[in-house]
């Protein structure tokens, strides 16, 4: 299945947890026999500037997170372009959800998710599209950003029992009708992470399902990383994720 990756995304641009030092190296070393790399490019301002204010770019210029928070945010329109055509996954940071239009906090400094959405939206690639969110954490960036659009659905997965978590994902990719379906893939929900709840083969299951949804509809699926902060678990829990999108 092709990743999407940068090397730059190895540097520690800051001292949070999803900028730590061999967190990207921890998901390469188990998925890098499973994956075809596709490099990472910056995103187009216009993109960026399609879901946030113009103030937070600057902000976020000021912080010397630009270039980094572009890449990422460029490796995840690119990875929803090839989504339309095959599962793809964007392996990047710094994450995104709890980036808003004019603000953002958590770890997170352009929304990626809601970038590439927009980017294929404005370039009238999709009509639809359906955002699932399995972090463990809400992604109120994401709402913040496309909540309100008609041509959008978000789902962020509530449950804090295995079952009732693995029930509701399945409850809501059989209702699920999108040209796309964009998965804001968070790991840190993992047995042995900050949620406790899912086991590894879970994320499979995940991943099954949304791209048995999107074929379903005859529309794409794409994933994009969030959270997930145990590195001996999180490699592979993304490969989990990927071989399921690609089953």
């Amino acid at each position: 299945m092709k990743v999407v990756f940068h090397p730059d995304f190895y540097q520690v641009y800051t001292s949070d947890p999803a900028a730590a030092k061999g967190r990207m190296e921890a998901v390469v070393k188990v998925i890098d026999p499973f994956a075809g790399f596709v490099t990472a490019e910056m995103a187009d301002h216009n993109d960026v500037a399609a879901v946030h204010t113009e103030a937070h770019i600057d902000e976020v210029r000021r912080q010397r997170l630009y270039p980094v928070a572009m890449l990422a945010a460029g490796g995840a329109v690119q990875a929803a372009q090839i989504g339309l055509a095959e599962p793809c996954f964007a392996l990047v940071r710094p994450p995104g959800h709890h980036a808003s239009a004019d603000a953002s906090w958590g770890f997170c400094y352009f929304n990626n998710m809601a970038v590439a959405i927009a980017s294929l939206k404005n370039r009238g690639r999709i009509d639809s599209a359906y955002v699932l969110d399995i972090d463990l954490h809400y992604g109120d960036g994401t709402v913040n950003i496309l909540g309100d659009k008609s041509y959008v659905t978000v789902h962020n997965v509530d449950a804090m029992r295995r079952d009732a978590y693995l029930r509701e994902v399945a409850d809501a990719m059989d209702r699920c009708e999108a040209d796309i379906i964009g998965i804001s893939a968070g790991f840190d929900n993992h047995m042995e992470d900050w949620g406790g709840v899912l086991s590894t083969g879970d994320y499979f299951e995940i991943g099954k399902m949304a791209a048995g949804a999107a074929r379903r509809n005859s529309g794409g699926c794409f994933a994009v990383l969030e959270g997930g902060y145990n590195h001996d678990v999180l490699g592979q829990n993304v490969l989990a994720l990927i071989q399921g999108m690609a089953a």
